[in-house]
């Protein structure tokens, strides 16, 4: 009985420790946090500084890039608390290298050193090989699953190398097929019941579009638009649309758009979503949803309560009471409050420049980095996302957007294969 017993407990261990690896992890339970207090140490950041910090970013990128699996430093992977076999999944290391393969991109500018350009290049060509691994198919349907995520920053990167003219010559056709059957992909990959897009699909496609993803995925759509791709009407406004849904009046948005169950709290909270309401009013403002007045709403509600999202940088767990802000969204909401500040008049943006910058150099590490979780790795993305806020007034505008009268072509939303030719020698 001792050993049936024995091998019982073994056994649910083990189903136990298999499902942590391939499910959403569970939110932990704690005690609401007690307020905290604006920071006191705030320090005015010359121009110089900027500069000086954009390329310590370079360096530290560029020393930072790695391989999880092969001799050649290529990637950049996101690291956070979800595993898929006990690994890091596929599509945070695609995310994570494309984010920050951007930053040395947009950080760089024409005049790019050898050796950033080599980091870029060897980003290039694993992002291109990993978008073929099974785990980014477009065969899921429930679940947590961060491919989606992978999707839509390997697309702003090819977007990007294309654009700055990084793509060789012998890889155009390639690298234009794969921005298609990555828009393809998104297409299909939309909350059907819905639309928009979400990387926590707990009721498969009745699940609720996640705004933190659904926002930026419709940006780097508009931007596919701008440089002359076909993406489809009717996907990008119902993507808008659950962004709209989501939205309250006192200017928080929902995490999961939900217009049938709004409590205003938590989540929900302005406090709890100025980590997220920066990139939703500005991406429904550049579609002719929103407005100067909102975005400066977010704008100004960012700063008010910017103290919540420095409660829980660099803190373990998730969603943690009173206003579930993760870790993670830190400088993802930096990033894009920065792109935010230079869409007001202006006259506005000096002041609210300053503000930013002052407390980015409050949480700044002392190798001259940025991070927001307790992962060493995660430097990187908070480094990248910080250089890329730093960079917003040099920036062209994001893309706009405005419905087409030409309905996108029956089956357009149906990705079809690359090329199946593998890239040539010189991605090597």
């Amino acid at each position: 009985m001792k050993l049936r017993f024995a091998l019982l407990t073994v056994l649910v261990i083990f189903a136990a420790t298999a499902q942590a690896q391939t499910s959403k992890p569970k939110k932990p339970k704690a005690d609401p946090a007690p307020e905290p207090k604006d920071p006191t140490d705030l320090k005015p950041v010359a121009e110089r500084e900027i500069d000086a910090a954009i390329q310590r970013g370079i360096a530290l990128l560029i020393a930072d890039q790695e391989s999880l699996d092969g001799p050649k430093k290529a990637e950049w992977p996101y690291e956070g608390v979800y595993r898929v076999d006990g690994k890091i999944p596929i599509g945070y290391r695609i995310g994570g290298t494309s984010i920050c393969a951007l930053a040395l991109i947009q950080a760089s500018g024409p005049e790019i050193k050898k050796d950033a350009r080599a980091a870029i290049d060897r980003a290039f060509a694993f992002v291109l090989e990993r978008l073929d691994d099974p785990l980014m198919s477009t065969d899921f349907v429930e679940g947590y699953d961060v491919r989606g995520w992978g999707h839509a920053y390997a697309l702003s990167f090819l977007l990007g190398m294309r654009e700055a003219g990084f793509v060789p010559e012998k890889q155009k056709a390639y690298v234009d097929a794969r921005i298609k059957l990555l828009i393809g992909i998104l297409q299909q990959t939309q909350i059907g019941s819905r639309g928009g897009w979400n990387y926590a699909r707990g009721q498969g496609d009745k699940s609720s579009p996640s705004t933190f993803m659904t926002a930026p995925t419709l940006q780097i759509l508009f931007e596919a638009r701008r440089q002359g791709e076909i993406v489809d009407d009717a996907t990008v406004e119902r993507a808008l649309q659950t962004l709209e849904d989501a939205r309250f009046d006192n200017g928080a948005f929902q995490y999961g758009s939900n217009p049938k169950h709004k409590t205003g709290e938590g989540f929900e909270a302005v406090a709890g979503s100025i980590g997220r309401a920066p990139i939703c009013e500005t991406t429904l403002y550049l579609a002719g949803r929103g407005s100067l007045e909102r975005i400066q709403v977010a704008v100004d509600s960012f700063f008010l309560d910017w103290r919540w999202l420095e409660q829980r940088r660099r803190q373990n767990g998730t969603h943690i009471p009173p206003y579930f802000i993760a870790p993670y969204y830190f400088f993802y909401a930096h990033r894009f409050v920065a792109q935010a500040i230079e869409l007001l008049p202006e006259e506005k943006r000096p002041e609210y420049r300053k503000k930013l910058y002052e407390l980015l150099w409050h949480v700044r590490e002392e190798d001259g980095g940025w991070n927001d979780r307790v992962f060493p790795r995660s430097e990187n993305f908070g480094t990248a996302m910080t250089m890329i806020a730093l960079l917003q007034p040099h920036a062209k505008r994001p893309a706009g957007w405005a419905a087409v009268t030409t309905a996108t072509p029956a089956g357009a939303d149906k990705p079809k294969k690359a090329d199946p030719d593998k890239p040539g020698a010189d991605q090597e």
